[in-house]
């Protein structure tokens, strides 16, 4: 058996939608997957699973099924279901061109790619709206992976959970890796995730517009973004972002498209402020350009938790990605940048007729 897994980047909490509104964008994490029947064969590899890795941060990232995130996650998955290894001998090739720690999704597209990888290795059948349960059991940040899953622009909600299902906020280690990290509950069924723990909507998204992702070359954790940010917020600012909120998806699909609506719908009073100090320039890369000053562009915001610039735009996209790191050079940053499509079709697999 043979079969590609692909995955989609993702920016969130895309202007004024903090942990709400996210965009798939057109660079994919791709599994390359293969599986040879075990009884001809018996794998020395642990769990059945031999990594590959091609792509960013190699020398970050662990070949060891389990230790790796995505088959920690496709793990989780396989063991909810009473299989408690890869049940074939299988090679996982990963291609990856996400950026690391920049805010284009990258642990979401992990999750995703290890929940399908979960679902396509033990034939388990199961919907993309149950996949995202097990997503959302591992990554709680819905507008990232609900992205990734189900591609294009999507506004998120997570249903309120009881108390015991709050208490799984990541993978379940001790009863999912083997002995000995595993410990004395090794085997033990992990709980399955609730029915329905998040919904989305995904939003008409204007053919003209194309996202300029302007990437520095430094990482800021999403832990230590959310650190930086208030335990409460004033009333006057969260009506402010509710406002723009409301707005930005319907501008975002609309024909013909309003620049300065856009811009002003993309304004953030809830976690943009408070992550300046995290990346230098910030401030004044979301305030030194708009429509009227810069013809093509619609809107900048902060690409998930950063330091990723994502700026909306119809034209001019070099003149725009090179004045956003012009600013940055100021700071002696050195950034990449590509422009991007929406990725429509969200996660795929692409199964291979055998030969």
């Amino acid at each position: 058996m043979a079969f590609t897994i692909k995955v989609p980047c993702s920016s969130a909490n895309i202007g004024p939608g903090f942990d709400v509104i996210g965009l798939a964008l057109s660079i994919y994490l791709e599994l390359h997957v293969t599986t040879t029947d075990s009884a001809s064969s018996p794998s020395k590899a642990p769990l059945n699973c031999k990594i590959t890795y091609k792509g960013e941060s190699e020398d970050e990232v662990s070949l060891d099924p389990e230790v790796n995130l995505i088959t920690r996650v496709a793990l989780y998955v396989l063991r909810c279901h009473k299989q408690h290894a890869f049940p074939v001998k299988t090679h996982v090739h990963i291609k990856n061109p996400i950026p690391l720690g920049r805010g284009l999704g990258s642990s979401g597209a992990a999750v995703t790619a290890g929940v399908m990888l979960g679902n396509e290795i033990g034939g388990l059948n199961l919907s993309k709206a149950r996949m995202l349960d097990y997503c959302l059991m591992i990554e709680r940040h819905p507008d990232n992976v609900a992205a990734a899953l189900y591609g294009g622009f999507v506004g998120t909600y997570l249903n309120e959970l009881k108390p015991e299902d709050l208490a799984w906020k990541e993978i379940p280690l001790s009863e999912v890796l083997p002995a000995p990290a595993g410990g004395v509950d090794t085997g033990v069924k992990p709980p399955e995730p609730p029915l329905g723990i998040g919904h989305y909507k995904k939003f008409p998204w204007s053919p003209q517009i194309k996202a300029i992702a302007i990437i520095p070359n430094f990482e800021v954790p999403t832990a230590k973004a959310r650190e930086v940010l208030p335990q409460m917020y004033t009333r006057a600012d969260v009506i402010y972002n509710l406002q723009r909120a409301t707005l930005l998806p319907s501008a975002l699909g609309q024909d013909p498209l309003d620049p300065d609506m856009i811009y002003l719908a993309m304004q953030d009073k809830v976690h943009q402020p408070y992550r300046k100090n995290l990346i230098p320039g910030l401030t004044e890369i979301l305030n030194f350009m708009n429509p009227s000053t810069q013809p093509g562009l619609l809107g900048i915001c902060l690409s998930g938790a950063g330091p990723t610039i994502l700026a909306l735009a119809t034209t001019n996209f070099n003149e725009i990605a090179d004045r956003i790191v012009s600013q940055f050079k100021q700071h002696n940053i050195t950034c990449r940048w590509e422009v991007l499509e929406p990725a429509e079709e969200g996660a795929v697999v692409e199964r291979k007729k055998d030969v």
